[in-house]
Parts: C-alpha cells; sequence; structure tokens
C-alpha cells in the first residue's frame, strides 16, 4: 500500500513517489487527473511531458497517465521504475510536470508515413531525438511501420545507419583488424557467438562483440551470454576486456552503442516486426559504433527462418554490403541451412547449456551447432588474414579440440565479471509424436513461438529443447521437444498452444 508523506510540496510542484511499475525502457508519470496541477495544466491521458527534478535540473521526458483513486496525493506524482533510475530519485523530492516542448522532427516521421524521402539530416535529427526518449511510443510504431514493408530505399538505409551511429557512442581500437560476426536470426538455437568468439579470440585476433537482446525469438546472443556472467559493460569496462582477453560478449545498450537501435527495438518486439532495412541499419550501426572493420554476416536460408529463400537472401546480402561500404564496413555475407533449429536448447540458459557442452568437447555436445560454429570461425580468421585461403575451418578445429577455445572463454566471462551456471527451469513437460514415421519437417516459427510462450527470454530458464532432427525415426509417444517453464501457468499456456497447432515437428508415416 501507498503510504501518504506529511511533506507538502509548493504550489505548482508535485512529490515524486515510486510507482514500482515496470514500463521497460518508456518512462511514465502517474498523476491524480483531480490534482491542481494536472487541472491547472490540461494534461490528457497519454500526454508527452517533461518531469524535472528542481534541486538539480535533472529532467527526463515521459508519458502521463491520470489515477483516479487515493493510493496517489493531490500533491504526488508517482514515476515507472525508468523514470525513476533515469531521474536518479530517492523519494520525496520536488518535481515539475510540464508540456513536452514541441518535437519538430516528427514532421519528419509523417512525411514518411505519407511516402517522402527522407535524407541523412532529416533522419539524424529525428534519431537524435529518439535515442533522447523524446518520442513516444505511439510515434516510434508509426516509424518503424512506415519503414517496413520494403518502404526505405538503399540511400535512405545509409542515412538511417549513419544516423544510428552518429548519435551514440563510437569505439575506435588501437589494433587491426577488428572482426565481428553477426547472424540474420529466425533459426532456434542458432547461438555461434558464444563459440566462434573465443575460437578467434584465441587465435590472437581482436573481435569485441557486442550483441542485442531478443526482438522476435526466444533469445538473443546477449540474453544467452548473461546467464554465463555479465553482459552490461559499460565502455571503460568493454575497452578494459578487450586490451586484456582481445574479445568480449556485451550487451550492445549498456556501452550507448547506437542507442536508438535499442529503443526501436523495444518497439518492434511487441509489433513482431523486423523489417530489412531497420534489420541492415540495426546489425551495421552497432558494427561500426563498436568499432568493427570487417563483419561476417550468417544468412540462414528455410522455409521458417527470416529468410525464406535464396532470392531474398541474396537481396538481403546485397543491400548489407552495400549499406557496409557506404559506411566504411568490409562486409562478407555467409549463407547457411535454416530448414531446422541448430542445437537442441531455444532459450537463453538452455542455449547457453549448448555452447558450453561444445566449448567443453561433450561426447554429446550437438555436432551440428559445433560444425556450424567451426565454419564461421574459419570464415573470420582467413577474413582477418590470420589463416590462409581454405585453412581457416582446419585452424579452428585445432583451436577448439586443444581446450584453447575454452579457457579464452574462461578469461573473457572472468573479466567481464565471472563465469556461473546457467539456471534450469523447475517445470518441463515432452511433446511426443502422434504416429511412427520420419521427421520430414519442423516448423522454425511456430517452435520458438511455443519457446516464448514457456517464457523465454524474459525467464532466461525457460524455452524448449528439441530431440529429433530431419530424417530421424520415432515412434508412437517418442518426445519431440520438450518444453520448460518457470511456472506451472506458463507451462500450460505454452502447450495449449502446441495441441492447438498442426504438428510443429511433421512426422511422415512410415
Amino acid at each position: 500500500m501507498h503510504e501518504q508523506s506529511t511533506v507538502v510540496a509548493a504550489p505548482g510542484r508535485l512529490r515524486a513517489s515510486r510507482a514500482r511499475i515496470d514500463t521497460y525502457q518508456q518512462a511514465v508519470v502517474y498523476m491524480r487527473r483531480d490534482c491542481a496541477v494536472c487541472r491547472a495544466e490540461g494534461f490528457e491521458a497519454q500526454a508527452q511531458v517533461e518531469v524535472e527534478v528542481v534541486a538539480n535540473g535533472r529532467e527526463v521526458p515521459a508519458i502521463l497517465h491520470r489515477v483516479e483513486g487515493d493510493w496517489l496525493a493531490h500533491d504526488e506524482a508517482a514515476l515507472s521504475e525508468s523514470a525513476w533510475e533515469l531521474l536518479g530519485l530517492e523519494g520525496g523530492e520536488e518535481v515539475v510536470v510540464r508540456h513536452a516542448s514541441p518535437i519538430d522532427s516528427l514532421r519528419f516521421l509523417r512525411a514518411k508515413v505519407y511516402g517522402a524521402k527522407l535524407d541523412y539530416a532529416s533522419m539524424r535529427l529525428l534519431i537524435d531525438d529518439v535515442s533522447r526518449g523524446r518520442v513516444s511510443d505511439l510515434h516510434l510504431a508509426a516509424f518503424v511501420t512506415a519503414c517496413a514493408g520494403g518502404r526505405l530505399d538503399l540511400d535512405e538505409t545509409v542515412a538511417l545507419t549513419r544516423a544510428m551511429i552518429d548519435v551514440g557512442e563510437r569505439i575506435r581500437w588501437p589494433m587491426a583488424p577488428v572482426m565481428d560476426k553477426h547472424c540474420v536470426g529466425g533459426l532456434p538455437g542458432n547461438r555461434t557467438t558464444l563459440i566462434v568468439v573465443p575460437i578467434v579470440a584465441a587465435c590472437g585476433v581482436v573481435m569485441p562483440k557486442t550483441s542485442s537482446r531478443a526482438i522476435t525469438s526466444p533469445a538473443g546472443t546477449a540474453d544467452t551470454m548473461e546467464t554465463l556472467a555479465p553482459v552490461t559493460l559499460d565502455l571503460a569496462t568493454m575497452r578494459r576486456v578487450v586490451e586484456r582477453e582481445g574479445a568480449c560478449i556485451a550487451w550492445g545498450g549498456a556501452a550507448r552503442l547506437s542507442p536508438a537501435d535499442d529503443v526501436l527495438i523495444r518497439v518492434e518486439r511487441p509489433l513482431d516486426l523486423d523489417s530489412e532495412a531497420q534489420l541492415v541499419a540495426s546489425v551495421l550501426s552497432k558494427k561500426a559504433a563498436a568499432g568493427s572493420e570487417r563483419v561476417l554476416i550468417d544468412l540462414p536460408i528455410g522455409p521458417t527462418a527470416k529468410v525464406r529463400n535464396s532470392a531474398a537472401a541474396q537481396t538481403l546480402a546485397a543491400g548489407l554490403m552495400a549499406v557496409g561500404a557506404a559506411i566504411g564496413l568490409q562486409v562478407q555475407v555467409i549463407e547457411t541451412d535454416g530448414l531446422q533449429p541448430v542445437g537442441r536448447g531455444i532459450g537463453p540458459a538452455l542455449e547457453a547449456i549448448d555452447a558450453m557442452a561444445v566449448l567443453q568437447r561433450h561426447p554429446d555436445a550437438p555436432l551440428d551447432l559445433r560444425q556450424r560454429a567451426l565454419v564461421l570461425a574459419g570464415t573470420l580468421l582467413e577474413m582477418a588474414g590470420r589463416a590462409a585461403a581454405g585453412t581457416g575451418l582446419a585452424l579452428a578445429t585445432r583451436t577448439l579440440d586443444s581446450g584453447l577455445a575454452l579457457a579464452k572463454f574462461i578469461a573473457i566471462c572472468e573479466a567481464q565479471g565471472g563465469l556461473r551456471e546457467p539456471p534450469r527451469a523447475p517445470y518441463s513437460a515432452p511433446v511426443t509424436a502422434a504416429m511412427a514415421g520420419r521427421v520430414g519437417a519442423i516448423d522454425n516459427r511456430r517452435l520458438a513461438r511455443a519457446a516464448k510462450l514457456a517464457g523465454a527470454p524474459h525467464d532466461a530458464a525457460a524455452g524448449a529443447v528439441i530431440h529429433v532432427r530431419l530424417g530421424d525415426e520415432v515412434g508412437v509417444g517418442q518426445p519431440l521437444f520438450t518444453l520448460h517453464a518457470q511456472t506451472p501457468g506458463e507451462l500450460s499456456y505454452a502447450l495449449s498452444y502446441v495441441h492447438a497447432q498442426a504438428a510443429i515437428v511433421g512426422v511422415d508415416p512410415s
């Protein structure tokens, strides 16, 4: 229950209280609709406002929610967790809430909605306001939608990428070449980064890997790595880790590398949108901001992967290479098999367990995850000039099998704050074959959806473990995959989704 304070705010000011409501990255302020300030300012629900701390002048843009009820006093403003942390409040401080200043850059957003082409100057002003938190989620959703479906041409994509780089921090490394890799996603369990980075770094090649959290998938690389070691590294810590170990695996958002990208991702996630142009801008802006010079892009291709066919892959590859060249990045694209999940685990902790099994050379480690990571690492070693053409795979294999990659991974984790055990979910349930036969198809999208409904990625231990591969023979009642969840309710929810679908793992009768 809310505790009333005897301290009264000065006229026109309000006392800050903590609402303890998680609104993710959106700052929200709650005020009684009948309080004097709310009435005098004429605030409407969902109004864009600015909240300023009187004592130190710190301010943050926020969305106003009007409250009815006695849990909030007339002279109080309750702040969401995001707003509270941004303002550095302790409780009881006097704050001023006022209408937000007009946002001039929104005219460019409206122009894009109506089909206009935006140049760099327009993109820069708009993305600068996005990165500062001045653009509401409603406007962000309109921008994301207006840019989806091929509505950004190459020049606009380059402009968007440059703008996303320029509004954030940018790292310059004294060593060269600086390597990086990225997978465009859409393939559950494809967590090769945790294996590739230590292999490459153990061979003396610099690889400061920054990654995003999940957008539409059950896990992002940062989510998975976070179950093993801290990933929220500021720039100083990133530099220290890379200077010490030659590599890191960190969340890019903590270092303000392309900060607007993390804001856009916040909106893309609930919309379940990940447009091609924004994907290109997101990936390459982060790589350039992190100081990378040569980037390998993994494009899995399959009917239920993000990239459906070779034609789509070629279009995306051309865009990545063209935008990369325009911003000074050498981009190489490799097309890979996207017909089925990689490894066994789907979800942050489950994918981390797979990666560790490969690094530790366990006999039962997923062979497909191992081989895919070795191919990518070998290609990067050749791109870096560390291995001659055609010899990178052999060098990568020796580095993994010798234990050098595992030792490097442990060292990276220790430098980032310490290696830890990934969590295990307390509840699980198998999904079994309804008939005997051969596995003929696995729906990546619906399997990922089931893992998300089980709680991934917000519950790190949640997700799914796949037990079969394409072509495997199965019997009636044999487990095809197992769902893992933190609570019985989430497990039941995911199972109800699975049972309402056509077979996620298709079995052809013998």
